[in-house]
């Protein structure tokens, strides 16, 4: 039912032709999403309360033009769009299927759609600065670096497993009951996943630091270090959330941070019965779909529909063979990854690693 009623919503959606806060609204806008409407979105995700209030959170924002609704004509102002992708290690098996949705869209728009490929997110934020990558797939940490550093924005999100993001989480061994907060975890020995995961370090720690648990003494990476090394009795980055929990369920730490699936997804029944979820911490937003602040509103709104029409079954397969995603779905910057990006910048020096860890040339 959850999965039928996503679809329906796209459907809604692409229907009334809903376009996404105008770049110059932006911050406006922030101020205008009620929390309540964030806090319904992830109660429904969690079968916390029935469809129709979702419905009703999603009617509010159309009616205060926090989403606007348009019927008029949507046209491409431009003689071509370059679209970049998530790099990746190996392209050539990328190329085959991104060129799918380039000469779907090409069919679409009526203009010539040119794929970019690259080996880091570098070349993809000083392309939409100067004018030479019209929009692109990012992952989370790099599409909020792309907005701060570009003022690009964020169109859609992708759903994966039926959501639009996944549960950060703080676990313990279910013998050991000293640990019962987020807080109660500084001064204990932690693993995190990386220094760049997002549920297994971005979002506990910079979690700590926004809420004044932990301080930070300094504007860079090393300060970050530093502040780590003081306020865990030890720390450790395992390298992934298996790693995390398998220290954990060895003794080697009190902590692991991961995701909410991360035990069910890479442990036997048997070790996931010794952990427990201490706390949820909130939630990871998916990858999103950012296009240029110097994108044109009618330009931006045709592209919009287009990719929307990758949700249905007769496309569907371009959009899974990309990224696995099952749909896209209309969001903002601010409601989708504004949250999140906060903790970057919370955590000093860490936008560059992020932006080096998916430098490929390197």
């Amino acid at each position: 039912m959850k999965r039928k009623l996503t679809f329906t919503l796209i459907a809604v959606f692409a229907a009334i032709s809903v376009t996404t806060i105008s770049f110059a609204q932006n911050a406006e806008a922030q101020s205008l999403v009620p929390d309540w409407i964030k806090t319904n979105a992830g109660w429904w995700a969690e079968d916390q309360i029935d469809d129709q209030t979702f419905l009703n959170g999603i009617e509010y924002l159309i009616e205060n033009g926090v989403i606007n609704v348009s019927s008029g004509e949507k046209s491409v102002d431009v003689d071509k769009i370059t679209i970049g992708f998530i790099p990746v290690e190996k392209a050539d098996e990328l190329t085959p299927k991104a060129q799918a949705l380039e000469q779907f869209l090409e069919e679409r728009l009526g203009v010539d759609v040119e794929l970019v490929i690259p080996t880091n997110y570098e070349t993809i934020i000083e392309g939409m600065r100067f004018g030479h990558i019209d929009a692109a797939f990012m992952d989370t940490g790099p599409a909020w670096i792309t907005h701060e550093r570009t003022g690009a924005e964020a169109v859609l999100a992708e759903l994966v497993a039926g959501k639009v993001n996944y549960q950060a989480t703080v676990w313990a061994r279910a013998d050991d009951t000293s640990v019962q907060s987020i807080e109660e975890t500084v001064g204990k020995k932690v693993a995190f996943t990386s220094i760049t995961g997002s549920s297994g370090f971005v979002r506990p720690m910079g979690t700590l630091v926004t809420e004044g648990h932990v301080d930070i003494e300094g504007n860079d990476i090393v300060a970050l270090e530093m502040a780590l090394a003081k306020n865990f009795e030890s720390y450790t980055f395992a390298g992934g959330y298996k790693a995390a929990l398998t220290l954990l369920l060895e003794e080697h730490v009190d902590i692991a941070f991961g995701s909410d699936i991360a035990p069910q997804k890479y442990l036997e029944l048997e070790d996931q019965a010794k952990l427990r979820p201490v706390t949820t911490i909130g939630p990871v937003p998916s990858h999103v779909f950012m296009v240029s602040q110097s994108m044109s509103d009618s330009t931006r709104d045709a592209l919009v529909d287009a990719l929307i029409e990758l949700n249905y079954d007769d496309n569907n397969e371009i959009l899974q063979n990309l990224y696995g995603a099952e749909a896209l779905v209309p969001t903002t910057t601010s409601m989708h990854i504004g949250e999140f990006g906060t903790f970057i910048d919370a955590l000093t020096g860490l936008d560059q690693v992020i932006l080096d860890k998916y430098n490929k040339s390197k």
